[in-house]
C-alpha cells in the first residue's frame, strides 16, 4: 500500500491495517530477535577467543615480574612501583585462597550432588533419641552459588592484575612511571567519579538481585518440594523435569492443563486490563481537560484521592462488598422487593469472577492513566489544533490525527510497563478473589488465578519450589520477549527524536 492510499483510509481502516501489519511483522521481529541473540552469542565466544589470545601474547612479551603475576597477584605492580595496587591484588588472592580452603570448597565439592549424607535418627548414651543432621542441600546450593560468583569476580581481578602488570611494564619501557595513590584517589573523585558513585549500587544489585536470580534459576532444575525439604531430607538435580511437567499431558496432565489454561487467561487478562484502563483513562482525561469543563482541579483531586488510598485496602473492601451478603447484593435487594439476590460475583463461575476482576481493576487503575494522560494533553502544542481547525478538521479528525497519535507515541513505553505489570498483577487477583472459583481440574490453582498467583500458591501452599521457579523463568521469558518485540517495533523506539 502506498502512502497516498494509506492516507485515504478512514481511521478504522487504518487501525485494522496497522493491526494486521503488526501481527504480520511478528515473524520478522522474532527472526531479528533471535538473530541478535545469535550475534551476541557469537560475539561472546569471539571475545573469549581474543581474550585467550591476548593472555598468551602478554605472557610471551612480559618480563619475569609480569610472568610471575600469572601465579601471584600483584607482583608485576609491586616490581614496577605501583605498591598499593600490587598489595591489594595480592591480598585479594590470599583472601580468596583462605575462603576456598576453609569454607567455599566444602560446599562447592558437593555442588554436583547437592549432598549425599542424609539426616538420621540415633540414640545417645542415655538412650534418648537424637537427630544426626547430614548435608543441607539448600546451604550447599546457596554457598556454591556464592563461591562461583566470588570465583568469577576474582578471575576478573586476576585478568586486571595481568593487564596492569603489562601496562606498567610498557610504561616503564617508554620512560614513564606509575601514578601515585594520591593521584588515583583524586582521579576517582574527578574524572572517574561516575565509577565511584556507581560502585556501591552495583555491588548491592549484585548481592540482592543477581545472586538471588541465579539461585532461583538453579532451583528450577532441582527436586526441591514438600517431599524434599532440607535439612530433614535432601533434594537433587532433576534437569528439565519441572519444565517438561508443564507441557506433558500424559504423565502430568493436571499440571500441564493448569499451565496452559492459566497462561491463556494471564495473557487475556493482561491485554484487557491494560487497554481498558488505557482507553477509558484517556476518555476521562479528555473530558476533564476539554475547554469549558468547570472544576477541573476538583475532578483531578478526586482521582488523586482514589490513588492515595492503598490499593490493598480498596481491593479488600471490594472483596467484602461483593460477597453474597455484601453491600452490592444488599443494594440490589432494594430493587428486588427487599429480597437479597445472593449474586456470587467471585465464586459462582469463571466468567462472572473474571469479569468482576476486570471491572474492579478499572476502579484502581484508571486514576493513574488519567493523571499521566492529563500531563501529556497539556504538552500537546496548541498550534497543531489551531492549524487543524483552520483546515476545517472537526473534533473526530483532530483526535485521530493529532491527539491519539501523539499520546500513543509518548505512552508506548508506559503501555509496555503496564502490560508487564498486569501479567504480574498479584494484588488485584489474589486480594479480590484469591484465585477462586476453585476447580479440581487445576493443580493448586483456581479459575481466576494468573501465573504469578499460581506461583505464590505453589511456594506458600504446596511448597513446590522447583515447579514455581520453572514457572517464574517462563514468565520472565514471555515478558521479556513481548516487551522487546513491541518496543522495538514501536515508533517511540524508531523515532525517539521527534513526533510527526
Amino acid at each position: 500500500m502506498t502512502y497516498v492510499e494509506y492516507k485515504q483510509l478512514n481511521p478504522f481502516q487504518r487501525f485494522a491495517y496497522n493491526f494486521k501489519k503488526f501481527f504480520l511483522n511478528i515473524p520478522h521481529a522474532l527472526a531479528s530477535f533471535f538473530k541478535a541473540i545469535g550475534k551476541a552469542i557469537v560475539g561472546f565466544f569471539t571475545g573469549i577467543g581474543k581474550g585467550f589470545k591476548n593472555y598468551g601474547v602478554t605472557f610471551v612479551k612480559g618480563d619475569w615480574a609480569t610472568k610471575l603475576s600469572y601465579l601471584i597477584f600483584g607482583i608485576g605492580d609491586i616490581h614496577k612501583g605501583k605498591y598499593y595496587k600490587g598489595i591489594l591484588f595480592f591480598l585479594t588472592e590470599v583472601l580468596y585462597a583462605l575462603y576456598m580452603i576453609f569454607f567455599g570448597w566444602t560446599y562447592l565439592q558437593k555442588f554436583t550432588t547437592l549432598g549425599t549424607v542424609k539426616t538420621t535418627q540415633d540414640f545417645n548414651e542415655l538412650g534418648m533419641p537424637v537427630t544426626v543432621y547430614g548435608d543441607n542441600s539448600m546451604l550447599i546450593l546457596l554457598y556454591s552459588v556464592l563461591s562461583i560468583v566470588i570465583t568469577i569476580l576474582v578471575f576478573a581481578v586476576y585478568i586486571a592484575n595481568i593487564k596492569d602488570a603489562y601496562h606498567h611494564q610498557v610504561m616503564r619501557a617508554e620512560g614513564g612511571k606509575p601514578t601515585s595513590l594520591k593521584h588515583d584517589v583524586k582521579e576517582f573523585l574527578d574524572g572517574k567519579y561516575h565509577i565511584t558513585l556507581l560502585s556501591f549500587p552495583t555491588l548491592m544489585i549484585g548481592i540482592f538481585n543477581i545472586m538471588p536470580m541465579i539461585f532461583m534459576i538453579l532451583i528450577a532444575f532441582t527436586s526441591y518440594d514438600q517431599q524434599h525439604l532440607p535439612p530433614g531430607t535432601l533434594f537433587t538435580w532433576v534437569g528439565f523435569d519441572n519444565f517438561s511437567s508443564l507441557f506433558n499431558f500424559v504423565d502430568s496432565a493436571t499440571k500441564a492443563t493448569t499451565f496452559i489454561e492459566l497462561t491463556k487467561w494471564t495473557l487475556i487478562w493482561a491485554v484487557v486490563a491494560t487497554f481498558t484502563n488505557y482507553i477509558l483513562g484517556m476518555v476521562v482525561a479528555l473530558m476533564i481537560n476539554k475547554k469549558g469543563i468547570k472544576f477541573k482541579a476538583l475532578w483531578r483531586t478526586l482521582f488523586v484521592i482514589a490513588i492515595a488510598v492503598p490499593q490493598f485496602v480498596s481491593l479488600l473492601l471490594m472483596n467484602q462488598m461483593l460477597q453474597t451478603d455484601g453491600a452490592i447484593n444488599i443494594l440490589l435487594s432494594y430493587f428486588n422487593g427487599g429480597v437479597n439476590p445472593h449474586i456470587q460475583f467471585l465464586n459462582s463461575s469463571a466468567l462472572m469472577a473474571r469479569l468482576t476482576v476486570i471491572i474492579v481493576n478499572l476502579w484502581v487503575g484508571i486514576p493513574y492513566t488519567i493523571l499521566s494522560m492529563s500531563g501529556i494533553l497539556m504538552n500537546i502544542p496548541e498550534d497543531l489544533y489551531e492549524s487543524a481547525r483552520i483546515d476545517g478538521a472537526g473534533p473526530v479528525k483532530t483526535f485521530t490525527k493529532i491527539t491519539l497519535p501523539y499520546m500513543i507515541f509518548v505512552t508506548t513505553p508506559q503501555l509496555i510497563t503496564q502490560f508487564v505489570g498486569n501479567i504480574n498483577n498479584f494484588n488485584v487477583i489474589y486480594l479480590l478473589t484469591g484465585g477462586n472459583p476453585s476447580t479440581e481440574q487445576f493443580y493448586q490453582a483456581g479459575r481466576t488465578d494468573i501465573l504469578v498467583t499460581w506461583l505464590f500458591k505453589l511456594t506458600m501452599g504446596s511448597q513446590d519450589y522447583g515447579l514455581a521457579a520453572a514457572i517464574g523463568i517462563l514468565v520472565f521469558i514471555v515478558c521479556a520477549t513481548l516487551s522487546l518485540l513491541i518496543y522495538n517495533n514501536s515508533k517511540s523506539m524508531k523515532d525517539e527524536e521527534a513526533f510527526s
